[in-house]
């Protein structure tokens, strides 16, 4: 209970070093419910609001109402601060009865995320168009995860383009909003230079980066004595990254697992990572943390 009283000293408080370098501290949810604990825990926005929770435990897909009920409950609970909604992740290790996908052998590196959009463009646009009207409510970003390279990219925004012309067609509005991609195949961090140029933002996932960088399955419980999340490869890719994004005017966060890991908070801030996005519950420790740096 000290600890908790201790940890409150920061609510409210600036993410900024002793030496001035600030970050953004923003959480990761998965339904409009999380945004209130998000809220509670001090974030500083949503970095990473997965969808795929709007699409399991049920038995058909939700309306583009339904979607567009829970992002603008989450936008509008936020205040200003931005929510970044990624677009559906359905596939790998998270499955859905009624989506009726064929059996895979590797479903990591199977028909999942923008792959599955992008075979599948009514539901994609249901969804783009729920995102689109959820942005005239606040400060809405859409990431797009699972992408290897500007040609997926720009078949990517063509549907968004497309979302926004069925909308305009409608009569319905919509907000500015800001375009990212997940950086979680070594194929987009290869082509970080290229995609920089052509969004936003960059987010990245370091869960399946590091399963995919180093060839291991997250899922397999056998691999757990070798799967090295601090492995040199995984901080380099992160550095590529930055480095890249940053020459491009592109800014970049990142929201798997490692962005709590509070060993990695310095040398994060180091290469000049703009946004950590943790579980709501990891915000005022990760502030402390912050706080306490001296980057000389």
């Amino acid at each position: 209970a000290a600890g908790r009283a201790a940890l409150e000293a920061y609510r409210g408080k600036e993410s900024v070093t002793k030496s001035g370098k600030k970050i953004i501290l923003a959480a990761n949810i998965g339904c409009p419910e999380d945004a209130e604990a998000a809220l509670a825990a001090d974030c500083e926005g949503v970095g990473l609001m997965r969808s795929e929770f709007l699409y399991l435990g049920r038995d058909s897909l939700p309306t583009e109402d339904e979607l567009f009920e829970s992002y603008k409950t989450v936008v509008q609970a936020m205040d200003g601060r931005e929510v970044i909604i990624r677009t559906l992740d359905i596939g790998a290790d998270k499955q859905v009865g009624y989506f009726d996908m064929p059996p895979e052998d590797n479903p990591a590196l199977g028909l999942r995320a923008i792959r599955l959009c992008l075979t599948r463009p009514i539901l994609f646009q249901t969804q783009l168009c729920a995102i689109l009207r959820a942005s005239r409510y606040g400060n809405v970003g859409i990431m797009f995860p699972m992408v290897t390279g500007p040609d997926e990219l720009h078949r990517l925004k063509e549907a968004l383009a497309d979302a926004e012309d069925v909308l305009i067609a409608r009569g319905e509005r919509f907000g500015p909003y800001r375009v990212g991609v997940m950086i979680e195949t070594p194929a987009a961090v290869f082509m970080s230079g290229e995609l920089a140029g052509e969004v936003d933002f960059f987010s990245i996932g370091t869960n399946d980066l590091t399963q995919y960088l180093l060839a291991m399955d997250r899922q397999n419980p056998n691999l757990a004595p070798f799967c090295d999340p601090h492995h040199p490869a995984v901080l380099r890719a992160i550095r590529q990254t930055v480095e890249r994004a940053h020459q491009a005017g592109c800014t970049v966060g990142i929201c798997g697992e490692l962005a709590a890991d509070e060993a990695l908070t310095e040398a994060f801030l180091r290469l000049g990572v703009d946004e950590l996005s943790v579980a709501p519950s990891r915000i005022l420790p990760l502030r402390e943390k912050i706080r306490s740096l001296t980057l000389g």
